[in-house]
């Protein structure tokens, strides 16, 4: 059966402007080892720093044009002829995903949702999930469906229930609402295409055409990528634990060897005994734990051959950064047609002197068909028909609410933590001061009031 490619990528950004270059090298270099992808997903967190990722917009251009970079320069890469366009863009606070098609593809998406909510401090975005659900086009008046959200959940190894109670808000509030296509000429002109073609633009909501809907669709797959931050430990490391981190060691029964703390990774047990990501699978970990790095390993990563690993002392190197997904319902597989999800690669990428985090990339092919509706009332308890909590009927006027704390947080963060805020701040004082000084000036040029007794 014919089969669509997705590569889905998850980075935590360390709020810095990522290196296209050797980004795009690392990208290619994996995704080169199986079928070239027909979409890119990037989730994105810590994107930006606070001022700017809160602020949004024109703030986060130059950040977004990085990853965009870094997408051109892969396919160039890889070779062939395929080029990828921009298909989505979309943030909530510090968490963003984008979502990159192949050129000779993107008209056949026929729609798009997206969805945000924050799950950090107040419901903002310094945690939080994003999401974008595709519609697209396999003719015969047949659409497959594909979500995909990003996610960063609270940090810490002993914040376990935490990020559990973060999943739990993430279905809770992250609720899909169609966006609608428009015609812009300068989008058109810049990815070479015709109106017909224009992307869709984020925000341009058409709540006319289809009803809010959660994470859950019981006729969508779904990815979940990002820095779901669980941990190998519930306690912070003491002094002397770093000498047990992990080593490069291809010796299994080696003390070092890093399949010692995966037996302890704490998102392996909540799967488990679903207190978190209910109904998702990830694939089997054949990569070292993608952090915490230290300061010396980053300043050294894009030129030494990694004979050994630098941890950072205080944290316990663990898998933080995940892609799960949900693997085809029952009523699907049930058919009789052979379908399956095929994961051709999960593994990390090399470490960027940026981050302390290492890149994860799942490559997967979903069978060129559509997720029929469940028939009867047989579904096996799955979560696409039957999800573990239900949406918060007041989701979008606290989404709204939480928003506007962000812009109040993001103008302060950028007043106080940036060159151009602090330069703004000092003219205004200087100005309040020359006022006052004028103004005392003037008033002094005239004989004072005197009362009588």
């Amino acid at each position: 059966m014919a089969s669509f490619n997705i590569s889905i990528i998850t980075f935590n950004c360390g709020r810095g402007r990522i290196k296209p270059d050797v980004f795009a090298r690392h990208i290619a270099a994996a995704v080169s080892k199986v079928q070239t992808p027909n979409l890119f997903v990037f989730s994105l967190q810590e994107i930006a720093p606070m001022a700017s990722a809160f602020l949004g917009g024109s703030c986060l251009i130059p950040y977004f044009d990085r990853v965009r970079h870094t997408v051109d320069l892969a396919a160039k890469a890889l070779g062939g002829d395929a080029r990828y366009v921009s298909l989505f863009t979309g943030n909530v606070g510090m968490t963003a995903i984008m979502a990159f098609v192949r050129e000779d593809l993107a008209d056949h998406i026929v729609w798009m949702e997206g969805a945000g909510v924050g799950v950090g401090v107040q419901e903002m975005g310094n945690k939080g999930a994003v999401g974008l659900r595709i519609g697209y086009d396999l003719g015969s008046e047949e659409t497959m469906e594909m979500t995909f959200v990003a996610a960063h959940l609270a940090a810490m190894e002993n914040a376990s229930d935490r990020r559990s109670e973060d999943w739990i808000n993430i279905v809770k509030g992250l609720v899909f609402t169609r966006l609608a296509r428009k015609a812009a000429r300068a989008a058109s002109r810049s990815q070479g295409r015709d109106s017909e073609g224009a992307p869709f633009l984020p925000g341009s909501v058409d709540n006319g055409t289809a009803p809010p809907s959660g994470l859950y669709s019981s006729t969508s797959h779904l990815f979940l990528a990002g820095d779901l931050n669980y941990r190998t430990s519930q306690v912070q490391p003491s002094p002397e634990d770093h000498k047990s981190y992990p080593q490069p060691t291809e010796d299994v029964t080696d003390p070092k060897h890093y399949r010692n703390l995966l037996k302890d990774d704490q998102l392996t047990k909540e799967l488990q005994v679903q207190r978190t990501c209910h109904g998702l699978q990830e694939a089997p970990i054949d990569f070292p734990p993608t952090y915490k790095y230290s300061f010396k390993q980053r300043a050294v990563a894009e030129t030494d051959a990694g004979i050994a690993w630098a941890w950072a002392k205080h944290r316990w190197p663990s898998w933080c950064d995940r892609v799960l997904y949900l693997d085809l319902p029952s009523w699907m597989l049930s058919t009789g047609t052979p379908t399956q999800i095929h994961v051709h690669q999960y593994t990390s990428l090399p470490l960027m002197s940026t981050s302390d985090h290492r890149p994860v990339l799942l490559s997967v092919s979903l069978p060129l068909k559509a997720i029929p509706p469940p028939d009867d009332e047989v579904t096996d308890g799955d979560c696409r028909v039957k999800p573990p909590f239900e949406i918060n009927a007041q989701w979008r006027e606290r989404r709204a609410v939480a928003r506007r704390k962000e812009i109040a947080v993001g103008i302060l963060a950028y007043l106080a933590l940036t060159w151009e805020g602090n330069g703004i701040l000092v003219a205004t004082i200087l100005g309040a001061l020359g006022g006052w000084a004028i103004v005392s000036s003037v008033l002094g040029k005239y004989p004072r009031a005197y009362t009588l007794p």
